[in-house]
């Protein structure tokens, strides 16, 4: 069985959970999750470092101890220390931390007092009123964690993207080494790039069907094979995730590649608009009525040019007026990675990033920017290490001693300030009004009501300092919801005072949503794609930032961070 990287960090994170369930020593639990990070950041397989019998130390917050445990769960599959955890703490005790208000201290008390060691255990206790009865949580508490637990059961059958491209990316290389295939693509949601998925569907074309099939249940990775047949193949991986492949004629490839893609509604829009025109279609191709022979199926280009249309990109197809576009032929000019010149959200070892300024610089660099923006932590998330004015200060110096010395790529002055409870911003206006750009976001009091929430932030964006709105729903993909707030008002406010949106390409956040990153754009505010990084690997999430602002339809134009330094100094420079 193949290890992944997630595979190893997921350990070192559950290790951590229940240690630190258990009370274990606070340093102790965070060394496991900063190396768990690290190995999400890794671009590298772990598993072949190891058989290279590469130093693993050279990673960050990889120490001899934890390096140790990375070489035996590769050589392994387990590990023996969280085993023996296991043995003291319930292990699915660890799964409660998932769940919003819910803390280790919390998560001991739940099971001391009521014996729930799992989310089943906890569902049937809040609806039984048990929770309620534990001191010091009380009806509203047992209510959230009530909400919680309908929230996670919704979610808990998809997969993140990032962690389906890890798993789907290894499979796809894997299947491309089958000579009787003559294309592989995988549809579904995943080539939409929505933001978590749910099965994978893979499309092949070749003549020998049997000897694909053969070749695709091979795979070291497969748990379990569902069915297997001459054009359909179902497995099921040992990560969970269950893989679909259809072998089709090449005829027939553009037209079951539309079908699969979907989504359902954009589908079922291109049937009605073929059936206004006395045509038929379906996974196969375009028919005219009573005929046996398409008109059109071997390529999408050709299915969409038969209705008339424009091809539309994967990312668009979720039925948003994109049919109506690509009738004008007016679709947008989707904006790509290359298109990104810098990235204005990361956090160095000044406060919870795991890289010096000039090694985020140098990775910058390396990924071909032309700049970044430094934008360490406010004082008020203390549990990151945040900066005060003064620490700001001699920030601000070390970037300009980096400018003078670093050649190809610029580190613009910035910081991520707190909005603070009252509306007012974690740093004073003197200090802000040295940095070259400020994004601001919400860390703490996510749970105040819409009305409150939203006067925050719309008091907070007075601040003639207030440049960008980071991640500004607050979101974690199945682990927190959306914070309540009045998004319109908020947009209304950002584009009176030329404030930006984030889009945050975090894979855990992608904050703006979809949805929201188009409404934004209509309302004519600009975006701000950027990765939030606390590490070097993090830098390469960007290209999920890009993939949400392909779903919402965003171009060049609209991103800030697509425009040269000097012309991205100038737009911030209103407020200087």
């Amino acid at each position: 069985m193949p290890v992944h990287n997630s595979d190893i960090s997921d350990m070192l994170r559950k290790a951590a959970d229940l240690l630190e369930i258990e009370g274990a020593d606070e340093f102790r639990v965070r060394s496991y999750r900063q190396a768990a990070r690290s190995i999400d950041n890794l671009t590298e397989n772990l598993t072949d470092k190891v058989s290279d019998g590469e130093d693993l130390t050279g990673i960050p917050d990889v120490g001899e101890s934890i390096a140790e445990k990375i070489e035996e769960i590769v050589k392994t599959g387990s590990l023996k220390q969280l085993e023996e955890i296991k043995k003291r703490v319930p292990e699915e005790l660890a799964d409660l931390l998932n769940l919003e208000g819910i803390g280790p201290k919390r998560a001991k008390e739940i099971y001391d007092e009521l014996d729930v060691d799992s989310i089943t255990d906890l569902r049937e206790a809040v609806e039984k009123h048990k929770v309620r009865e534990i001191e010091g949580f009380g009806k509203k508490t047992e209510e959230k964690i009530g909400r919680e637990l309908e929230r996670q059961s919704n979610q808990e059958s998809r997969t993140l993207l990032s962690r389906a491209e890890e798993i789907a990316e290894p499979l796809l290389e894997y299947l491309n080494e089958c000579k009787e295939a003559d294309r592989i693509v995988i549809a579904g949601s995943y080539r939409r790039r929505k933001e978590t998925v749910g099965d994978l569907d893979i499309l092949a074309t070749g003549e020998d069907e049997e000897a694909i099939a053969n070749h695709f249940v091979s795979y070291e990775d497969v748990d379990e094979v569902i069915k297997k047949g001459e054009k359909r193949t179902s497995i099921r991986l040992k990560s969970g995730l269950q893989v679909d492949m259809a072998v089709l004629s090449k005829e027939s490839f553009g037209a079951a590649l539309i079908y699969f893609t979907g989504s359902k509604e954009h589908g079922i829009h291109l049937r009605e608009r073929a059936l206004a025109r006395d045509l038929k279609v379906n996974e196969y191709g375009i028919f005219r009525e009573g005929e046996d022979e398409p008109i059109a199926g071997e390529t999408e280009e050709e299915m969409y040019e038969a209705l008339d249309l424009a091809w539309v990109p994967p990312e668009m197809r979720e039925n948003r007026g994109e049919i109506e576009l690509a009738e004008k032929d007016n679709l947008p000019d989707l904006i790509t990675l290359d298109d990104i010149k810098g990235d204005i959200h990361m956090h160095t070892t000044y406060t919870d990033g795991g890289a010096s300024i000039r090694e985020m610089a140098e990775a910058a660099r390396d990924l071909g920017y032309q700049y970044i923006a430094i934008t360490d932590h406010s004082k008020r998330v203390n549990v990151a290490g945040g900066l005060d004015a003064d620490e700001l200060a001699e920030q601000l110096k070390e970037i300009d001693e980096l400018n003078d010395e670093t050649d190809g790529i610029r580190i613009l002055k910035g910081a991520e300030v707190d909005i603070l409870e009252d509306g007012s911003l974690d740093l004073p206006d003197d200090i802000l009004s040295r940095l070259d750009l400020r994004i601001c976001s919400v860390h703490y009091h996510m749970d105040m009501d819409s009305d409150k929430q939203t006067e925050r932030i719309l008091k907070a964006m007075d601040n003639p300092w207030f440049d960008i709105l980071a991640h500004p729903t607050g979101r974690l993909l199945q682990k927190r919801e959306a914070m309540e707030l009045d998004l319109e008002a908020i947009m209304d406010k950002a584009a009176e005072k030329k404030i930006l949106m984030e889009i945050n390409a975090n894979p855990e956040r992608l904050d703006l949503n979809d949805r929201n990153c188009k409404m934004a754009m209509e309302r004519g505010l600009m975006i701000s794609v950027a990765t939030d990084a606390h590490s070097i690997g993090d830098l390469k999430n960007m290209k999920y930032g890009v993939y949400q602002a392909r779903r919402g339809w965003l171009e060049p134009k609209n991103v800030v961070n697509t425009l040269g330094v000097d012309e991205l100094l100038e737009h911030f420079g209103k407020n200087g």
